[in-house]
C-alpha cells in the first residue's frame, strides 16, 4: 500500500468524523461515548492548527482516508509550553498495517521541530496492546496507569500513560 501523509483540511472532516466515530462506538481507545458531529470535529481541528500544531491524515494512492493523528499540548497551562500529547485513529479494515505507525512517527517529528520536549500518550484501555505496541515500537516508555479511570461499555477501564523524549527532552533547558 502506498501511503501519503499530508495536513488535513476542510475536505477531509467527514473521513475524519467517520473514522472517529467508529471508534467512539466500538473501542475503549476513547472515552467519548457520543461521536462528535462534523462541526465539532471541524472545531476541534482548526482549534489544533491555530495553535500551530499538526493535525494530519494518511491516504491511499486513491485518496482515500486511511486514517488521521494530531498532537497538540499536553495541558493548557503554561508550564505544559514544552510538552505535547498525540491522538492517533485509524480505519478499522487497515489497522495493524503500519497506517497509525507512521502518523505517530510524523507527529513526533513535527512537535520537536515546533520545539515540544515531551509527547505524551493517553491510551484508553490497559487492553488497547495495538496502540501501546504502536508507541513502544517508536521509543515511548509506559510512564503510569490510572487503574479504573473510566467506565465504557459496562466496565472499567484504566488509562495507560507512556511518554517520549523529543530533542534534547531534559537534558537542557530551553533557548
Amino acid at each position: 500500500m502506498t501511503l501519503a501523509l499530508r495536513d488535513a483540511g476542510p475536505a477531509d472532516i467527514a473521513d475524519i468524523t467517520a473514522i472517529y466515530a467508529h471508534h467512539v462506538l466500538t473501542g475503549a481507545g476513547t472515552f467519548e461515548e457520543e461521536p462528535p458531529d462534523v462541526a465539532e470535529m471541524a472545531a476541534r481541528m482548526a482549534k489544533v492548527q491555530g495553535a500551530g500544531c499538526a493535525w494530519l491524515v494518511a491516504e491511499d494512492e486513491a485518496g482515500r482516508i486511511l486514517g488521521f493523528g494530531y498532537f497538540s499540548q499536553y495541558r493548557d497551562r503554561s508550564a505544559y509550553r514544552y510538552c505535547a500529547e498525540d491522538s492517533v485513529y485509524v480505519r478499522n479494515d487497515i489497522r495493524g498495517q503500519g497506517v497509525g505507525k507512521a502518523l505517530v512517527a510524523e507527529l513526533l517529528a513535527r512537535a520537536e521541530a515546533r520545539g515540544f520536549r515531551q509527547m505524551i500518550a493517553v491510551i484508553g484501555d490497559s487492553e488497547n496492546v495495538g496502540s501501546i505496541g504502536l508507541h513502544l515500537s517508536l521509543g515511548f516508555r509506559q510512564a503510569g496507569i490510572l487503574k479504573a479511570a473510566g467506565m465504557k461499555f459496562g466496565r472499567w477501564l484504566d488509562v495507560v500513560q507512556m511518554q517520549r523524549p523529543l530533542g534534547e527532552g531534559d537534558r537542557s533547558l530551553p533557548a
